[in-house]
């Protein structure tokens, strides 16, 4: 049984589609990415799925409940984290989440709240002012306050925005743990190691669903070439191989170059003739999520216009 089964929805504000006909599944205990540039549609997405918002067309399920008609079901079966963090500065992490405690009826609050802060590894910080906390601190508190009342559902909205790399591994682990414990996880994230370790992914852009899939699926669905360049006249090859024939992208890495273009037989002519004439040296690479996902967002053409 699928946890989420939407299909075709719409969402409208000011007579433009922020969400343009997205159908979506998520398997029981899938963690699954969902990815898109800034304004592609996510967040409204996220808060139609977890019952906050109402679509205006459209139709689907949420752990079994109806989106337009059981949304409070939802609501109480769904953690949701959201992309600003958003509990109280000025009380210290065991009020706030005693606070939420009190708000979803756990009783007693004190055992939930104690159990969390054990779980999390927020006890030594339990009277810390929530508003002196970092951010991986915070990302953690944030956390903590979602899954506090055993959701069936985890919804994050690119959780991991503004935290040092060590705190996102850390939080990824957790993450990891709570789904081999069975719980469903919905994250979206514009990192693409994160993207990674996905069970499976969706890519959203101006509205609209444009891949779903494993991320192996979606790269090799995507049908880009790649190709490494390497030698002393690199920036020379970047600035010929610009607009040319079949090259959709063209991208500095270091002491090399990759570009990357849909239509295979006019990027082979293209790189092999300005190789010839710059003296580097081409082989070709593998395509990465990061590749399809900038020609994803070049392709897509901007829904508020």
């Amino acid at each position: 049984m699928n946890v989420i089964e939407v299909r075709n929805l719409v969402k409208r504000y000011g007579g433009k589609a922020v969400v343009d006909d997205v159908s979506m599944s998520v398997a029981r205990g899938e963690i699954t990415g969902f990815l898109g540039p800034n304004g592609s549609g996510k967040t409204t997405t996220i808060r139609v799925m977890c019952g906050l918002l109402r679509p205006d067309a459209g139709e689907g399920q949420v752990l079994g409940y109806d989106i337009r008609t059981e949304s409070l079901k939802i609501k109480r079966e769904v953690g949701y984290m959201t992309q600003r963090f958003s509990f109280y500065d000025d009380l210290s992490i065991e009020e706030n989440l005693s606070f939420v405690a009190r708000l979803y009826g756990l009783s007693p609050a004190e055992d939930y709240v104690m159990k969390t802060l054990d779980e999390l590894g927020l006890k030594s910080r339990r009277k810390q002012l929530a508003g002196t906390l970092s951010g991986g601190w915070k990302q953690r508190l944030a956390l903590a306050a979602c899954i506090m009342h055993k959701p069936k559902l985890l919804l994050l909205d690119e959780p991991t925005a503004g935290v040092d790399p060590k705190a996102r591994r850390e939080f990824w682990d957790e993450i990891n743990l709570l789904a081999e414990d069975g719980l469903t996880v919905l994250v979206s994230t514009h990192y693409m190691d994160e993207a990674e370790r996905c069970h499976r992914i969706h890519y959203i852009s101006f509205g609209k669903l444009l891949a779903s899939g494993t991320v192996e699926e979606v790269i090799e669905k995507a049908g880009l070439t790649t190709y490494i360049l390497e030698g002393k006249r690199i920036s020379e090859a970047a600035r010929v191989l610009t607009g040319m024939a079949g090259v959709d992208q063209v991208a500095p890495f270091g002491m090399s170059l990759h570009v990357v273009g849909q239509d295979r037989a006019a990027l082979d002519v293209s790189v092999a003739r300005v190789a010839r004439e710059t003296g580097v040296v081409a082989r070709e690479g593998q395509t990465s999520l990061e590749d399809v996902f900038i020609q994803f967002m070049g392709q897509s053409a901007d829904n508020m216009t």
